[in-house]
């Protein structure tokens, strides 16, 4: 992992579809507060969605935001050795999964590799990363931005206390 470095914030999306999903991103929330030199900050309710370019049940969602040391390739490898964890399997591209972890933002950065792009390439296109980023960072998501997303059905199913 990396050397010591001053926190940035980032928001991560958490989804899930197979087995038990709200106990997948409920423990994977846990899990990021876990992280070296990570804390959580905030976290959305969780939401439920129909798969979008996908298949099987409905999604289980939500967002974070964390305060993190970890450049952001380290908190990819992260996120990736989370999701390997909790069982995910990658067949086909937008296959069903026991857990889906992407860092959508990262401070202000503008980054693109083949591993890692940020902002998230296709957050502005999806209801499930919108909806709880604006609620717990309205700033960061436009009222125009919402109204792109404005037809995808999402239901929000819980709201998190505490943070």
């Amino acid at each position: 992992m990396s050397e010591l470095r001053a926190p940035v914030t980032a928001y991560v999306a958490i989804g899930a579809n197979l087995g038990d999903a709200s106990t997948a991103v409920l423990c994977a929330i846990n899990d990021l507060d876990d992280l070296p030199q990570t804390v959580l900050l905030a976290q959305s309710s969780l939401y439920q969605t129909a798969p979008l370019a996908s298949s099987g049940p409905d999604y289980i969602n939500a967002v974070v935001e964390i305060s993190t040391g970890l450049n952001a390739h380290d908190l990819l490898l992260a996120l990736q050795q989370m999701e390997f964890e909790a069982g995910r399997d990658r067949p086909y591209p937008n296959a069903p999964r026991t857990l889906d972890l992407d860092v959508l933002l990262y401070g202000d950065a503008q980054m693109g590799s083949a591993s890692l792009t940020i902002p998230h390439p296709r957050m502005l296109e999806r209801a499930f990363v919108l909806v709880p980023l604006a609620e717990i960072a309205p700033a960061r998501v436009s009222p125009a931005q919402l109204a792109v997303v404005a037809t995808q059905a999402i239901t929000r199913l819980a709201s998190m206390s505490g943070r």
